[in-house]
């Protein structure tokens, strides 16, 4: 990076960071630390949209539109109308018992066991999901600067762990605020050059038509197919119950609207986030099929993530390594030549003329494609740990490659706002969990509360140091977005199904919901290991097989408890 990016990325995160810990300076008590109660609405849905939005979204997005195309904005469809129930159920239920975490309501409900058992699955699944975007951002600054991976998870996870510890949840909100401002800005920006890049004959307009022709506007999928991940129905079904468990039980998304003044605020939150993530999310991924547009006209490297070509051009594979990337040039002015075919093709109306070109275009992506395999498997022939995914360093390489001075400070700044903001927010939550759900219920009950502010604290700075080991194993994950949607998809169905009993299944007891939840849990496992069925799906399977186990256990021990009597 040059002198002005510098500058504009340390300004800025400075900022922001700075920002939050004085807006939080009064934090002296664990309730002000942990829950805070003063957040308008605005700020509320802003801290939502920001704790969702981490690195992950901003790197991976455009990557994974770039590769497959919009059909990933299905995954968001049934957002809106779990904002809706959760207005309707969860809020209420929350404020009215003034609770610090959502585990909580559970025990009132049911019992110890079953609360611990849902903090203890949300524990595992947030904090190995914070790792992932811990080490997105990592990706950044080793492509760019060179830094070794594990030293940049160090300095990431040690700032947020600073203004978290010291200012607890205000600092996180106030510090989600900046950081979100500038992520919509830096990303605004991102589409405004990527479009001022494309060809003089070539607008935005002509852009999204090119990319609709070459198969990247997917945007609705009507067929129903367990095996496809993203389709409307894997989106409005599976979709609909992971966001309904998301932000109704997890507990870094329920303390942003707890933090709200009161009920009314906490709705209007969620639903300002309802009804801005998905057009938040289209564009993100719009700005991925801009790309695959642009690199039709402008050569891109064979592969993109340039730490593992310059281990092949070091190797003894560097002449074979050689005649690939020839072949991908000459290739390349094959299907630039093609892609100004189907533009004119395009614009004159000329139907037959835009079928023949898409051949072409279809023929070319199907070589480039085994060209990338020739690659792939070069890089493990030489490199058995090699990475072979390079769907995080699409957009990473336009932003080093074609921004100008200054904004690939900004967009960088960007990307570790995001992770900063997600991880903030994570580790909040990991935090008053483990000291509200476990510490505090089971382990050490009656001490001041000067006390559990300090644990409050101590276990925000061990969650970091977790979270910064397993962002130092996430190097193989492939594309981050989806590595996270997986993760959080298998535990979700299981948390879910035990609120879902709570609010609506009254006859319900505890030992009969937390068996099914164990069962439950093993089956996802089981399902996701041996089966092809699509990940969004067991968010549904779950929650549903909670509440029909639980049904069955609590009807026999009904019928063995009057049968003994």
């Amino acid at each position: 990076m040059r002198q002005l990016d510098w500058l504009v990325l340390i300004a800025t995160l400075s900022f922001i960071v700075f920002y939050g810990l004085w807006k939080s300076r009064k934090n002296k008590n664990t309730e002000t630390f942990l829950k805070a109660n003063t957040s308008p609405w605005y700020m509320v849905g802003l801290t939502i949209m920001a704790t969702q939005a981490s690195a992950v979204t901003f790197l991976s997005a455009p990557g994974q539109a770039y590769t497959d195309g919009m059909r990933f904005v299905q995954y968001y469809f049934g957002l809106p109308l779990a904002m809706v129930v959760l207005c309707l159920t969860a809020v209420p239920i929350y404020h009215k018992l003034k609770v610090y975490t959502a585990y909580e309501y559970l025990e009132g409900r049911f019992d110890l066991k079953t609360r611990s058992l849902a903090a203890f699955l949300f524990l595992i699944q947030r904090g190995l999901g914070t790792g992932i975007t811990v080490f997105a951002p990592s990706i950044i600054l080793s492509a760019i600067l060179g830094w070794n991976i594990y030293v940049t998870n160090f300095v990431i996870c040690a700032v947020v762990v600073i203004y978290t510890v010291s200012g607890g949840i205000r600092a996180v909100s106030y510090t989600q605020m900046g950081q979100m401002t500038i992520i919509l800005s830096g990303m605004l920006i991102a589409a405004i050059i990527i479009t001022h890049l494309l060809p003089q004959n070539m607008g935005f307009i002509d852009a999204v038509k090119l990319g609709g022709k070459m198969g990247r506007m997917n945007i609705i999928d009507l067929k129903f197919d367990l095996n496809n991940k993203y389709n409307i129905w894997s989106g409005l079904l599976g979709g609909f119950f992971l966001a309904l468990s998301y932000f109704g039980t997890d507990q870094s998304q329920v303390a942003r609207y707890l933090s709200a003044k009161d009920t009314t605020e906490s709705r209007l939150g969620l639903l300002f986030n309802g009804i801005v993530k998905i057009p938040m999310q289209f564009g993100i991924l719009l700005i991925g099929v801009l790309l695959f547009v642009f690199y039709q006209f402008t050569e891109t490297p064979i592969f993109f993530n340039q730490l593992e070509v310059k281990k092949l051009q070091e190797s003894s594979y560097a002449p074979r390594l050689n005649e690939l990337q020839q072949k991908q040039s000459e290739l390349f002015q094959l299907k630039k030549e093609h892609s100004i075919g189907l533009l004119s093709a395009v614009k004159e109306n000329n139907e037959d003329e835009v079928n023949k070109f898409q051949m072409f275009i279809t023929e070319d992506h199907k070589k480039e494609k085994e060209l990338r395999t020739d690659l792939k498997e070069l890089m493990l022939k030489n490199d058995v740990d090699a990475n072979t995914d390079d769907v995080n360093y699409i957009f990473l390489w336009f932003v080093s490659h074609h921004f100008p001075e200054g904004l690939v400070g900004l967009l960088i700044a960007v990307i570790l706002a995001a992770s900063m903001s997600s991880s903030s927010s994570a580790l909040q939550a990991l935090a008053s969990t483990s000291v509200i759900d476990i510490y505090k219920r089971s382990i050490r009950k009656n001490e001041a509360d000067e006390h559990y502010l300090k644990a409050s604290r101590w276990a925000t700075v061990i969650w970091g140091v977790f979270v910064m080991i397993v962002a130092g194993l996430a190097t193989q994950l492939g594309s981050l977005i989806e590595a996270v949607n997986v993760l959080g998809s298998l535990f979700y169905g299981a948390i879910l199904g035990i609120f879902m009993v709570a609010f609506f299944m009254k006859k319900i007891k505890g030992t009969a919901v937390f068996t099914a939840a164990l069962i439950t849990q093993f089956l996802v496992l089981m399902g996701y290991f041996f089966t092809t069925i699509s990940f969004l799906w067991y968010n549904l399977i779950g929650c549903v097989l909670v509440m029909v186990i639980a049904l069955n256990i609590q009807f026999f021990t009904s019928k063995m408890t009057i049968a003994k009597s």
